[in-house]
């Protein structure tokens, strides 16, 4: 009997140096130079992060991802392994692992500068009922016929599917409907319906899928279209330090927030509390925080 996981991610995993800038982008682009202050080598990757969080949050939580021959695949795979996250149906590629520099202005903004060889692969076969034996399901749109190969292949068990849907690309409608719950990164609905206004937006996406619809606004929080209700909930006033992972650390609230049958509203409010402890800590995978510090900080912040 091959035992379930509350979450099981598919997706891509990164090894980040993270530079710290002495002003904010705007300075930096009209100079073309700033001083670092700071520099980290932090792991990360979109589903790595949010399957490193959930299991943070107290969650059985797994990863499903190609890991590179490099000295970079080897510090991926074992930060995920001393998260506590499964790693037993993960690839390995004759190639280097994916890679990100990633800039960190003086306001906390981030630009994300990656690389992927097309080595790193997850091949179908390996997308079994055994291995994506969980309640939640979680992918991301960096390899997108991977994340729809594994998005079917676990509604089809049964599975509950959550996303990282990021880009405007050929194929991403086919993700938002093969998901259960679309979750986007807030300048992509505009991008997809030409609508500015997020609930707009969000309505126009509703022929796609039937779900529940979610997108991350940043400062502004989170909203979700729940049938025909919108809801929008605030973010929390934290001091940024940097937003990588941010979005992920959001999901990751998410999930946890689906997997205990709250209420959209309950869901959204939780996730963003989870993000915003994240923004307050350097990096992605080492900004997660557990479920305890998401109860103490929701106490001292209630809104």
């Amino acid at each position: 009997m091959v035992p379930m996981l509350d979450v099981i991610g598919v997706g891509t995993n990164s090894v980040d140096e993270v530079m710290q800038l002495s002003a904010e982008m705007s300075a930096v682009l009209s100079s073309g130079k700033a001083r670092v202050t700071s520099r980290h080598v932090i792991i990360g990757g979109q589903t790595a992060t949010v399957a490193a969080a959930c299991a943070a949050l107290g969650l059985k939580s797994g990863y499903i991802g190609a890991f590179g021959s490099d000295a970079n695949g080897g510090l991926a795979r074992h930060a995920l392994m001393a998260r506590d996250v499964d790693l037993g149906h993960c690839v390995f590629a004759d190639a280097p692992n994916r890679s990100a520099v990633i800039l960190v202005d003086a306001a906390g903004r981030r630009t994300v500068l990656w690389h992927r060889s097309e080595r790193l692969t997850v091949p179908r076969h390996v997308l079994t009922p055994e291995s994506l034996a969980a309640r939640v399901v979680h992918v991301d749109d960096d390899d997108l016929e991977l994340a729809l190969n594994a998005a079917r292949a676990a509604r089809a068990a049964g599975a509950v599917v959550t996303s990282d849907i990021e880009h405007a690309v050929g194929g991403v409608d086919e993700l938002i409907t093969a998901v259960t719950y679309p979750v986007f990164e807030g300048n992509l609905p505009p991008q997809l319906t030409g609508e500015r206004d997020h609930e707009r937006a969000l309505r126009k996406l509703r022929r796609l899928n039937a779900g529940v619809l979610v997108t991350t606004l940043g400062r502004q929080g989170s909203a979700a279209l729940d049938g025909d209700r919108f809801y929008t909930v605030p973010a929390f006033d934290v001091k940024v330090a940097d937003s990588t992972g941010a979005g992920d650390v959001f999901r990751a609230g998410l999930i946890y927030g689906i997997l205990q049958k709250w209420a959209v509203p309950e869901i959204l409010h939780f996730a963003n509390a989870t993000a915003a402890i994240g923004c307050t800590r350097l990096g992605a995978i080492p900004s997660v925080p557990t479920l305890g510090e998401v109860q103490a900080f929701l106490s001292r912040n209630r809104q």
